[in-house]
């Protein structure tokens, strides 16, 4: 399966002028062959603590322009939005997976960033969540889960690639690209990290998107490209017999 990881800015707080940004990317990724188009984490806001503003219902404008992006181009999409579960006071940080049959899935983000006061605006999520998106089993996290390994290690028997969208700031760059190669490495599996460019909210970020293989081997780079679109096959034989080869996963759990 071909996967596209779309590195862009984001227009800060603002849907839909983020809307007519993403939609020719999306539109160009599938028609390289993609089967499921990455966005970056907040996707269409920028990642705002400003909740009173941006923060959406239940299905609201952002995640709607997800499914029916995914619905015009018969692939999958997702990417993270500030959205209100029903029921509940505050908004969390979801990743939409909108399939191109109209089904959609759901993973709150298990980690707020609290260095940043995220976990005073935004509810955690309660679940890890795996998807068969074609044939291949996809896990889905957002940012600062990466840095949390026992979270990806208690869903890598059932997964042969992890999700993680993120804005991840330039400071910290070094950080994000050794934690995606780790989580791969140690879990034998892909990873697809999808971050942003561009200033929003006073904090500079700088993409440096990965999609890194089962052991360790960057696929594709966005480092110092600006707004780009990365590609790679995904493959679950790959999985299977890297990890028959290398039982580590076996190991860990004895």
């Amino acid at each position: 399966m071909k996967v596209a990881a779309v590195q862009h800015d984001i227009v800060w707080e603002d849907p839909p002028a983020n809307f007519g940004r993403l939609a020719p990317m999306i539109e160009a990724s599938v028609g390289e062959g993609a089967r499921l188009v990455v966005l970056t984490e907040m996707c269409t806001t920028g990642f705002s603590m400003d909740t009173e503003k941006i923060a959406e219902p239940f299905d609201g404008p952002s995640a709607r322009f997800l499914q029916e992006q995914a619905c015009a181009h018969g692939a999958w999409v997702c990417g993270s939005v500030p959205e209100r579960a029903p029921g509940e006071e505050l908004p969390s940080n979801c990743l939409v997976l909108a399939g191109p049959d109209g089904t959609v899935h759901r993973y709150r983000k298990l980690h707020p960033f609290t260095y940043s006061g995220e976990h005073e605006c935004y509810a955690p999520g309660d679940r890890l969540v795996t998807v068969a998106v074609d044939d291949v089993r996809v896990s889905l996290f957002v940012c600062y889960d990466l840095r949390f390994a026992d979270d990806f290690w208690a869903v890598a028997p059932d997964t042969d690639c992890y999700i993680v969208p993120a804005n991840w700031p330039e400071q910290r760059r070094d950080h994000w690209r050794t934690l995606l190669r780790a989580r791969a490495i140690e879990n034998l599996a892909y990873v697809v990290g999808t971050n942003r460019v561009g200033r929003g909210g006073g904090t500079s970020y700088v993409g440096d998107s990965a999609i890194v293989g089962p052991f360790g081997q960057e696929l594709a780079d966005g480092a110092g490209c600006g707004e780009t679109v990365l590609f790679a096959d995904v493959e679950p034989s790959v999985v299977r017999t890297t990890r028959e080869r290398y039982p580590f996963l076996v190991d860990r759990s004895t």
